[in-house]
């Protein structure tokens, strides 16, 4: 393919492996190739999986002219929030949120800063970019509240759906299926943002009054975040659950068993820029509750039931009711599957295109 003369460069904080952000990043990467555009990624901190050629440290940006385009990634407090500005080039920011440092303030220091530095970044660059694209409404109208007056788009995090196909964990499911139980999920991060102890109490009145033969799973790394995870372990004690798996961080091939033994996603967050687990489990074919607002409500929309208040008990009367009525539980999935034909990954990467062809028109 004949090359673009327009030289994209992708800049972020950090590159890990496997989190939403970074294969968003990594997936413009593949398309702007795939389109012939000359383009780089380059990031501060980067995870050692990540293949070399792959990215580049920030220290070895090159020197960037007027005519260059650069597609930051705002999502956390970093340094280079500050050098945004100084940058040449016509800059795009990809805000995908900042969690509000308030939810960090009791469990650890330096994450709370991150986001409380990071909001502050989210004020201060409201003049710099042309352009913006938010992964949900919801990102869209906090960059409207936070004095954002250019152009700003809808583009949902690009989710590599190739990757689920892959063979789950034999160890994993072994150890869980066929044995009888009712398997709720909830994959993300330990956090309390996330309100897993809201998913607990949930669940807790679901085994006790319609299904003691249940077990919840909640899936994701609790890396910093021990002391929230002593506060949910104590929890469950003091409401003498049974059955709740804390994976902590586990190999993908793990994470795509465990969503293969789930009977019903459960979330309850409070605060979520997008949320891509409620994607996944609509892959799944899982029947999706969750609690309204924030990021959920755009990234669900009619894919799953959107709780409006928050009543425990009732939710837990509204799991048993999908669970035992299969018509409703297909009537879910099939909703899921409909919505799901919204992220594929042909649409995403034309919506893209389309995007920034206008832009740079």
């Amino acid at each position: 393919m004949k090359k673009n003369k327009v030289r994209i460069i992708q800049i972020l904080p950090t590159l890990s492996y496997g989190d939403g952000v970074s294969n968003d990043t990594l997936a413009i990467d593949r398309i702007l190739r795939k389109n012939g555009f000359r383009t780089k990624i380059y990031a501060e901190n980067i995870d050692k999986r990540i293949p070399k050629e792959t990215v580049q440290h920030i220290a070895r940006l090159p020197r960037l002219k007027e005519r260059d385009i650069i597609l930051y990634h705002l999502s956390t407090g970093s340094r280079l929030n500050d050098l945004l500005p100084s940058f040449k080039g016509r800059k795009i920011i990809i805000y995908h949120n900042i969690t509000p440092d308030k939810y960090f303030a009791d469990y650890h220091d330096f994450s709370a800063t991150l986001c409380r530095e990071g909001r502050k970044s989210l004020s201060k660059l409201c003049t710099v970019p042309e352009y913006c694209l938010a992964d949900s409404p919801y990102n869209r109208e906090e960059l409207l509240e936070n004095g954002y007056s250019c152009k700003i788009d809808v583009m949902p995090i690009i989710i590599p759906f190739e990757d689920y196909e892959k063979t789950p964990s034999g160890k994993v499911m072994s150890g869980y299926e066929n044995d009888g139980y009712t398997n709720i999920i909830f994959t993300g991060r330990i956090a309390p943002n996330k309100k897993q102890e809201d998913i607990i109490e949930v669940f807790a009145y679901y085994q006790k009054y319609y299904n003691p033969k249940s077990r919840l799973f909640l899936v994701g790394s609790y890396h910093n975040m021990e002391k929230y995870l002593r506060r949910l372990q104590g929890y469950v004690q003091q409401l003498g659950v049974k059955h709740v798996v804390f994976t902590g961080h586990i190999p993908f091939d793990e994470i795509l068993a465990y969503y293969h033994l789930a009977d019903l996603f459960l979330c309850m967050s409070e605060h979520e820029g997008f949320c891509i687990p409620l994607v996944e489990a609509m892959y799944f074919q899982i029947p999706v509750i969750a609690r309204a607002g924030t990021g959920v409500t755009g990234t669900l929309g009619d894919g799953g039931i959107l709780l409006e208040e928050k009543n425990p008990l009732e939710t837990a009367g509204l799991i048993h009711y999908v669970l035992e009525h299969p018509r409703v539980r297909e009537s879910l999935t099939e909703s899921g599957s409909r919505r799901l034909e919204d992220f594929a990954t042909e649409r995403m990467e034309q919506l893209f295109m389309n995007y920034l062809n206008a832009f740079m028109a």
